[in-house]
């Protein structure tokens, strides 16, 4: 069975001399040491730039550029007079880690016929990152010649922007997300690109830059007044806990940017400032905050009561509230809700609705998963059958940990990611994963289930 790589790339075949794999195993490093064979010149660790922008170094009479881009690597060589040495005979080898994980990859360096030895390796989707690099070379100026190279794979122009964008999310001038009014308008506010929604809103930004710099609405709170009583019936039901306002108190007002959003209690705030987009949607995108409640996954009993004394042991080990992530006790004395034989317990009384329309949800986010534990199916695909995941899905990929194909990190290549695999939901680590579950559904389900991890449903 092939090997499925961390990073795409372009397999190329060996052609060194058997002298060459005798030098190659004789030589190995190490972080914090390396031995090295007789005649072997290793590279000093200082560096420069060189002639075509890469990392230059010193190697006894040779001086070594290293090129890192996301099309691989390149290796010029000059001599002591910075110029150039031939290396239509040499060939080379790179030893590949990416930072955050353990495996190298290895791939050959050959000349291309432009004067350098190249290695074509398709490193885009790990732009960003930080790649720790072995390099041996043979066959040029008879030296064998060794070194270490730590670089980061250059993002393009169009990896920031989606990078910048998917940090700022929203728009600081309308509060709606970035992208829902076409592809987001680049501001520049002191030398730093700045995203908003569309056109209409760049007048905002460049008459009054610094109330706009930091990228965000402006997000206050204070307590709802009699001025605010109209605007309190208007919306009738907090966007979080979907309580009617007033029923815990006099309702929070939140201001985010010029729009304010009513709340039961002050729980619900840390929920407006972590996804303001979110919640100015469902009070202002279209004239009504109720959504359709998601179908309860399973039918066991729901029962609710006051914890006692005797559940102080079980709220200790659950600490915190799992609808409204605020430890238990912050609001008073925690309620139980029994979904089955197992307890959840929240921080108050506004929380039991969101436990009785989604139990599996809360008692994945309390218990791991479990046979009854489920999760939407996703609706963002980025490949046919590949979708990207959603909160739902977040005590299920703390629950995998990685990848089942490659054994990777789930995060390792720019995922998770989310399959189906009949009808359960295994997570990846890229997309080129994909494949290898679609064929054998149940034998990744099994690897998972042997690793103790039982794959959610998808609903």
């Amino acid at each position: 069975m092939k090997r499925t790589l961390i990073i795409t790339v372009f397999s190329l075949a060996m052609s060194a001399s058997s002298v060459f794999g005798q030098t190659i195993q004789s030589q190995h490093n190490h972080a914090g040491h390396n031995h090295a064979m007789p005649g072997m010149t290793q590279a000093r660790e200082a560096t420069q730039a060189g002639p075509h922008g890469g990392s230059l170094k010193q190697t006894g009479n040779l001086q070594i550029e290293t090129i890192v881009s996301q099309g691989g690597l390149k290796m010029f060589v000059y001599d002591r007079a910075g110029q150039p040495v031939t290396v239509d005979r040499g060939r080379g080898a790179v030893s590949v880690r990416v930072e955050g994980n353990a495996k190298r990859y290895r791939y050959d360096l050959l000349p291309d016929g432009k004067g350098a030895l190249t290695a074509p390796v398709n490193l885009s989707q790990i732009a960003g990152r930080q790649i720790d690099v072995d390099v041996q070379l043979v066959g040029i100026a008879a030296s064998t010649i060794s070194f270490n190279e730590v670089a980061t794979v250059p993002a393009s122009e169009q990896q920031l922007a989606a990078a910048a964008i998917a940090r700022q999310k929203i728009c600081p001038v309308s509060g709606k997300p970035l992208g829902s009014m076409g592809d987001p308008v680049a501001v520049d506010v002191n030398g730093q690109k700045l995203y908003v929604c569309c056109a209409g809103c760049v007048g905002a930004v460049k008459s009054d830059p610094a109330k706009y710099a930091a990228g965000r609405p402006q997000i206050t709170v204070t307590t709802a007044t009699q001025a605010d009583a109209a605007a309190i019936a208007a919306q009738k039901v907090c966007p979080v806990m979907d309580e009617p306002l007033g029923g815990m108190g006099t309702p929070i007002k939140v201001m985010v940017g010029d729009k304010p959003i009513y709340l039961c209690c002050k729980g619900c705030i840390k929920k407006i400032q972590a996804e303001p987009a979110k919640y100015l949607a469902m009070v202002y995108g279209n004239g009504t905050q109720a959504s359709a409640q998601p179908a309860a996954t399973t039918t066991a009993k729901i029962t609710v009561s006051t914890s006692t004394q005797a559940d102080a042991a079980a709220i200790a080990a659950q600490k915190t509230c799992p609808v409204m992530d605020e430890p238990l006790g912050g609001m008073g004395t925690p309620i139980k809700v029994m979904v089955g034989d197992k307890p959840i317990y929240l921080c108050c009384k506004g929380c039991i609705k969101k436990i009785q329309a989604e139990p599996a949800k809360y008692l994945a986010m309390v218990y791991g998963s479990s046979n009854q534990a489920s999760v939407p199916a996703g609706t963002e695909q980025v490949r046919e059958g590949i979708f990207k995941v959603v909160s739902a899905d977040a005590p299920f990929i703390a629950a995998q940990k990685r990848c089942p194909v490659m054994d990777e990190p789930l995060d390792a290549m720019g995922g998770p990611y989310k399959v189906n695999a009949d009808g359960k939901a295994i997570y990846i680590c890229c997309p080129g994963c994909a494949k290898k579950i679609a064929a054998e559904p149940q034998k990744w389900l099994a690897v998972l289930k042997s690793q103790g991890v039982d794959a959610p449903l998808i609903r």
